[in-house]
């Protein structure tokens, strides 16, 4: 689906701009007329894009990043290859989001709907597209540019945010809100949910917690249910993204860069951590969780309660916390059950 993107970005500006304006010094004074379009991460990056590395734990990345320039501590400063321009500062992290507001200068002020949708007196902003049999209860409010499919439910006091596209016969129930997001057929977000927020990032230290920008989205596929006040939130630079006939239930977060396969199931109260992977069929029982970067492999089954800190292979079943194989927890479970009965005995 071509879609134009939730944020405006400034630019192309000189790499010597964007290191002025964060603080951050050139290794060369010659790269400062490279040209910067937009930010990636390391294995992203292409020509134009400017990057961060964190440290050597991430050197083998850097060496292969086609990135036009990298921030990097000073003493990492030998890890940038040749042909990528080596920008230093104390604090690369950091420094990367400062650059991201340099290139999107209007990231922490993101587009709910649009004010000139209440200027002109409607709750249906001029520029919607909304097709065919599309119902609009009372009080709900259609952004700026947004697009809706045929046959979608927009119910009360809903909010449909600016350049949210969405196919047909979506329901969107009352009270929730979808804003930077891209929805596909016959999806379902419950009362109260939300959509697209942005993801909770901040570089942290003793001088304060600094907020990291969010300018990516959320993609939604087909036949997608979410419950009520679930909240699923936006990426940082790449998307969140949940595959077609993912089942959510009430009460679950969803975090930023969080890639969610075909057909899971996730039950109330669970929470998924920024960046984590799932595979397909994934199923995790009621107040279970998966920490942040951890890949969760295809039909892997997650038992209430239970806390992922490791990667977890295909079709494994897993319970505890930490979580391991449960065969194993239960046999921990039942050793420590008979272990209290016989001290309980003497």
């Amino acid at each position: 689906m071509n879609h134009p993107g939730f944020f405006e970005r400034e630019g192309p500006l000189s790499l010597q701009v964007i290191a002025d304006a964060i603080g951050a010094e050139l290794v060369a004074a010659s790269d400062g007329t490279t040209e910067i379009e937009d930010l990636r991460g390391l294995s992203d990056a292409a020509q134009n894009h400017l990057t961060f590395c964190a440290g050597p734990k991430y050197a083998e990345q850097l060496a292969a990043t086609s990135a036009a320039a990298c921030l990097v501590k000073p003493r990492d400063a030998g890890l940038v290859p040749a042909g990528v321009a080596a920008v230093t500062t104390d604090t690369p992290h950091r420094a990367f989001a400062k650059a991201v507001g340099v290139l999107y200068p209007s990231v922490l002020k993101p587009k709910a709907s649009d004010s000139e949708a209440t200027k002109s007196g409607g709750l249906i902003h001029s520029t919607a597209e909304i097709s065919e049999g599309v119902i609009i209860e009372p009080g709900a409010i259609i952004g700026r540019e947004a697009k809706i499919g045929p046959g979608t439910t927009i119910a009360a006091g809903a909010i449909v945010g600016y350049r949210v596209h969405m196919g047909s016969g979506c329901y969107i129930g009352p009270g929730a809100s979808v804003t930077h997001a891209i929805l596909g057929d016959r999806v379902t977000l419950h009362g109260g949910s939300r959509v697209g927020q942005d993801g909770f990032g901040y570089d942290m230290s003793a001088e304060g917690h600094f907020k990291i920008p969010q300018i990516g989205c959320v993609v939604i596929g087909d036949d997608v249910e979410i419950g009520a006040n679930s909240t699923v939130d936006r990426g940082f630079l790449s998307d969140t993204s949940i595959g077609e006939g993912t089942k959510i239930d009430n009460l679950v977060q969803i975090a930023h860069n969080v890639v969610m396969g075909r057909h899971c199931i996730i039950v109330s109260q669970s929470g998924i951590a920024g960046s984590a992977h799932l595979g397909d069929f994934v199923i995790m029982g009621a107040h279970s969780g998966v920490v942040e970067h951890v890949k969760v492999g295809n039909g892997v089954l997650i038992a209430g309660m239970a806390h992922v800190k490791d990667d977890v292979p295909d079709g494994a079943r897993m319970g505890g916390t930490p979580a391991r194989p449960f065969k194993e927890w239960a046999r921990e479970v039942a050793a420590v059950r008979k272990l209290a009965k016989s001290g309980h005995e003497a």
